[in-house]
C-alpha cells in the first residue's frame, strides 16, 4: 500500500489487490470532511483502511464514498468499507444502486465474464444498506468544505450506470473507466470496452468531459495525468479506430485473433503497451480479450462510426 499526495487536498492510495501495484487507485479528498472516490475490490479494503490511517483520516469524518460504476475493481469493496465508516453515504448512479444493495447477480455475472482466477483475487462484494446510498443524478454536487466540491457527471458508454466526478477547486476529473486505462509506466492509454460497450454513447460522454476543460485526469487505472483535454480527444479517436477495424474485419469474415492482431498493428498506443498487457494478470484478460470482444459486438450490432 502506497499513499501519494497529488494536490493539497487530493491523495492517491494504491490499494494493491493481490499485491498488484499501480493498478487500482482510490482517491481521498480532504476538506472539512473527507470523500473517497473508488474503493477497489473487497480484497483491497484492508489496504485502503491502512492508507486512510496513514493520512490521519478519522473514519467518522468520511462523508462520502463515491463510485464511478459497480464493476468489482471499482466498487466491489464498498459494502465492506462502509461498515467501518459510520457517517459515510455511498454515491452511485441510480441504475447501480440496486446492485449495491443486492450484489449477488453482479458477482455471478463477474464470475462468468472475468473467470474464477480474477474474481477470486477480488473476492465477493458485500451488500450496502439501502439507506446509506445516494442515487446521484447528473450535475448533483457534494460539498465537503474548504471549497472542495465534487460534481457528478453522468458518463455512460463503458457501462450503463457509469458516472464521473469533477472536482471544482482545481479542475480535476475522475473519469472511472470512460477515459480508458492509463499505463503510467508507458504514458499510454488502452481502451476498456467490455460488452455491452456503446461507442456512440461513450463518445458523447467524452465530449461532455471535454466541455468541462479539466486540468488533470485522475484515472482509476491508474494515477494522475495532465493534458486532460488532449487525452480525452485522443481516446475518442482510439475507440473509433478499434470499432472501425472490428467492423471491417467482421465484414471480411475475419476471426477474433485476426481482428485483434489488426487492432494491435493499427493502434500505436496499444502496440506500445501490448507486451505489458500480455503479462499482466488482469489486463491480459480484460483488455486483450473482453475489451476487443466488446468492440466487435458493438460493430456487429451497430456498425462503425467514421474515424477522424
Amino acid at each position: 500500500m502506497r499513499v501519494t499526495k497529488l494536490e493539497e487536498h487530493i491523495y492517491l492510495i494504491d490499494v494493491e489487490p493481490g499485491g498488484l501495484e499501480n493498478f487500482i487507485a482510490s482517491y481521498v479528498l480532504k476538506g472539512e470532511q473527507v470523500a473517497i472516490i473508488e474503493t477497489g475490490p473487497t480484497s483491497s479494503v484492508p489496504n485502503l483502511l491502512s492508507g486512510l490511517e496513514k493520512l490521519n483520516v478519522k473514519l467518522q469524518d468520511v462523508a462520502y464514498v463515491a463510485v464511478t460504476h459497480i464493476h468489482l475493481d471499482h466498487a466491489g469493496g464498498v459494502g465492506t468499507l462502509v461498515k467501518t465508516l459510520p457517517s459515510a453515504k455511498v454515491v452511485a448512479h441510480p441504475a447501480a444502486a440496486p446492485h449495491l444493495v443486492d450484489p449477488k447477480k453482479l458477482w455471478q455475472q463477474s464470475r462468468e465474464v472475468q473467470g474464477k482466477e480474477i474474481t477470486d483475487l477480488y473476492l465477493e462484494p458485500e451488500p450496502v444498506p439501502a439507506e446509506r446510498i445516494v442515487a446521484a443524478t447528473d450535475g448533483m454536487t457534494f460539498d465537503i468544505g474548504n471549497n472542495v466540491r465534487l460534481r457528478v457527471v453522468e458518463t455512460l458508454g463503458h457501462a450503463s450506470h457509469h458516472q464521473s466526478y469533477y472536482e471544482t477547486l482545481r479542475g480535476g476529473l475522475f473519469p472511472g473507466d470512460v477515459a480508458g486505462i492509463y499505463l503510467k509506466e508507458l504514458d499510454v492509454v488502452v481502451p476498456t470496452t467490455p460488452a455491452p460497450f456503446r461507442l456512440d454513447i461513450a463518445l458523447a460522454s467524452l465530449e461532455k468531459l471535454v466541455s468541462l476543460n479539466p486540468k488533470a485526469l485522475y484515472y482509476s487505472h491508474f494515477g494522475r495525468a495532465t493534458d486532460a483535454v488532449e487525452r480525452l480527444r485522443a481516446y475518442a479517436c482510439q475507440l473509433k479506430l478499434w470499432v472501425s477495424i472490428a467492423e471491417q474485419g467482421l465484414r471480411n469474415h475475419q476471426d477474433f485473433d485476426t481482428i485483434r492482431a489488426e487492432i494491435i498493428g493499427s493502434d500505436q498506443s496499444f502496440r506500445k503497451a501490448v507486451q505489458f498487457v500480455k503479462v499482466h494478470p488482469i489486463l491480459s484478460e480484460t483488455v486483450l480479450n473482453n475489451s476487443i470482444q466488446g468492440a466487435m459486438k458493438f460493430a456487429e450490432k451497430y456498425g462503425s462510426l467514421p474515424v477522424k
